[in-house]
């Protein structure tokens, strides 16, 4: 099975679920192969996209322009390609379930 989070040459790609039109934003597990993430968002005009771009960058520490959607733009099922050499999966886990250990 392919892992959620994984090495590109220049930062991490992430596989996430989203589930839009939620009371908070905030990760809610993994299922499969993909990280679930609860959106405070409705999925219009890419409103949904965009909260998950700023969560994303919010959670790991990463400027919004780090953050790229790049594959799934209209699909609840999406691939993201952050940019930051400083990130690792360690510490991408570690940002999104703190107080779990890896």
């Amino acid at each position: 099975m392919k892992d959620w989070c994984s090495v590109v040459p220049r930062g991490i790609r992430l596989t996430v679920q989203i589930m839009p039109n939620a009371k908070k934003s905030e990760v809610i597990g993994v299922l499969d192969d993909a990280l679930k993430i609860r959106l405070h968002a409705q999925p219009i005009e890419g409103k949904a996209n965009d909260a998950l771009v700023r969560y994303l960058a919010d959670v790991l520490d990463v400027p919004k322009s780090a953050v790229t959607i790049t594959h799934g733009h209209t699909s609840k099922r999406k691939m993201i390609e952050i940019v930051a050499s400083q990130l690792t999966p360690e510490k991408v886990r570690l940002a999104l379930f703190p107080g779990i250990s890896h």
